[in-house]
């Protein structure tokens, strides 16, 4: 490029391009992934406060598609759920735990620092917390919550309740305990070091993990804005742009391809064009839960709704529910209840729906019903 030249700016591109292309890249609308763990590692952080439905997102993308299936998997360490890169539950995989905590675990601990000051956890409490972890957990001991607060009690640690899930929280991004082996549906937690071995990444700068979660999301999300990505992952848009930049002009830390750059919506879009975006299954219709990766990521070019006067605030932030998309339109909520001999799915759609669609989205809520192993009964109320 000569000095007379400037860049040349991205093309502009539909929304309605730029959701076609997410769907096949998060693989809801291409091949699944052989295994949820490929799928934790596609999207890097799994957003999974909702366990279930947590697992049914992962179950959409990949040939495991039961909720047993899915537990079975993270019962083998193939990912880990913790809290990671929010103050949130997330899946990742075991191999990225340390690096992310490392990059973004401060900034966790400093948006929770005012409340711990309430629950009275001070720094001492925090370290004989951490002390009494490694003591319990050693030897790769799983235990729950509930198990672990009378030992907490016993020794003058706050709890239970809220003070001790900040306790967790804190050893947990950190990088001292993550999940263990699930009990049924019950979590437990073990000593990051039993499950974890050490890994290069751990030894990573700041600045290579910056550039490897920037590359990361832009691969398994985009296109993606850097505003998206700083919701996302906290970093700064300062270390955003400088890592995207970086991209644009080299190979990264895994040979990837330089990203490459949209318009849509007045927003510049990044996405890796090496990340396959073939569209080869097509879906009418998805239920997909409120935290899911491509519901939640995106709040100027996500889905568009098309009832915008619809009051849904009550509904989306229940847990056990989300977002029904239709042709790529969001078009109303849902919410699912497991039963011991059926799954209801009820379906409240903010528009009319033709004949096609009310299809599309009883094989989506069929499929939801197959995740749990059980009889369908759907309600489109």
């Amino acid at each position: 490029m000569t000095r007379s030249e400037s860049p040349r700016a991205p093309r502009s591109v539909s929304r309605d391009w730029v959701l076609r292309r997410r769907l096949a890249v998060q693989r809801l609308a291409s091949a699944p992934l052989p295994r949820p763990a490929d799928v934790v590692r596609l999207l890097t952080c799994v957003q999974s406060q909702d366990a279930p439905l947590a697992a049914h997102s992962l179950a959409m993308r990949s040939r495991t598609t039961t909720y047993a299936g899915v537990l079975a998997a993270q019962a083998s360490g193939a990912f880990v759920r913790t809290h990671i890169l929010r103050p949130t539950w997330h899946h990742v995989a075991p191999e990225d735990l340390r690096w992310i905590q490392a990059l973004t675990g401060g900034k966790v601990e400093s948006s929770d620092a005012a409340r711990q000051r309430q629950l009275g956890i001070t720094p001492d409490v925090i370290e004989r917390g951490l002390d009494l972890l490694q003591e319990l957990l050693a030897g790769g001991r799983a235990m729950t919550r509930k198990e672990l607060g009378p030992h907490f009690a016993e020794r003058g640690l706050p709890g239970p309740g809220e003070a001790m899930a900040h306790q967790l929280i804190c050893a947990e991004v950190r990088s001292v305990i993550c999940s263990g082996p699930p009990r049924g549906t019950e979590h437990t937690y073990v000593l990051v070091d039993d499950v974890v071995p050490p890994a290069p990444s751990d030894q990573w700068s700041r600045e290579q993990s910056v550039v490897e979660l920037t590359h990361r999301f832009y691969a398994g999300h985009g296109p993606a804005s850097e505003r998206d990505l700083q919701r996302w992952s906290g970093l700064t848009l300062t270390e955003i742009r400088t890592a995207t930049a970086e991209l644009t002009t080299s190979r990264g830390l895994r040979d990837s391809h330089p990203l490459e750059a949209v318009e849509c919506a007045g927003e510049t879009l990044w996405f890796d064009p090496s990340v396959s975006a073939r569209t080869t299954r097509e879906h009418t219709a998805y239920l997909l839960s409120t935290f899911d990766e491509a519901a939640l990521i995106y709040p100027t070019t996500g889905f568009p709704r098309r009832n915008h006067d619809a009051d849904r605030t009550r509904l989306v932030s229940e847990a056990g529910g989300g977002v029904v998309v239709v042709d790529g339109r969001d078009i109303g909520t849902f919410k699912r209840k497991v039963e011991a001999k059926r799954v209801v799915v009820t379906v409240r759609p903010e528009v009319d729906l033709t004949s096609p669609e009310r299809d599309g989205v009883a094989e989506a809520a069929a499929f939801l019903a197959s995740f749990h192993e059980l009889p369908l009964e759907l309600v489109i109320a």
